[in-house]
């Protein structure tokens, strides 16, 4: 996969083979953005890479602000929609999952905290089509 890279995507199947694909580029100590609309496929997304690594309990951690989970590998899944202030981040330790490279982060609507964002990521934008079809954009920042 080469970035940036786009991707129109139709069926549930199609977005299991782009997170199948996507595997292949990521390893431990990355951080990985999805912004997009309510229902555009965030979540569904990272339970698609996740359950290549094991890890099949993967739930939106929009009202915990983090969920961890444990397979191959440590995961840190964020949901920045209910925050309302970077220093709710500060307060539960952002720095310190950030910066642990044994970890793979997942954050969904990091475009609401743009400013904390480390600039080395990838940023992943997910557009639902009035199709029902999405366009995936990804971006690498390094």
């Amino acid at each position: 996969m080469d970035f940036p890279f786009t991707k129109k995507i139709f069926t549930e199947d199609d977005t299991v083979d782009l997170a199948g694909e996507f595997v292949d580029c990521i390893s431990t100590g990355d951080l990985i953005v999805l912004n997009g609309n309510l229902g555009a496929g965030k979540t569904f997304f990272i339970k698609s890479i996740l359950k290549t690594f094991g890890v099949n309990n993967v739930t939106s951690p929009t009202f915990a602000i983090v969920n961890e989970y444990y397979g191959k590998f440590k995961v840190f899944h964020f949901d920045f929609y209910r925050v309302n202030n970077v220093s709710e981040l500060f307060d539960i330790g952002i720095n310190d999952y950030f910066n642990d490279s044994s970890a793979l982060t997942f954050i969904e609507w990091g475009n609401l905290m743009p400013a904390i964002l480390p600039k080395r990521r990838f940023e992943i934008d997910i557009n639902l089509n009035d199709d029902f079809s999405r366009d995936f954009s990804i971006i690498k920042h390094e």
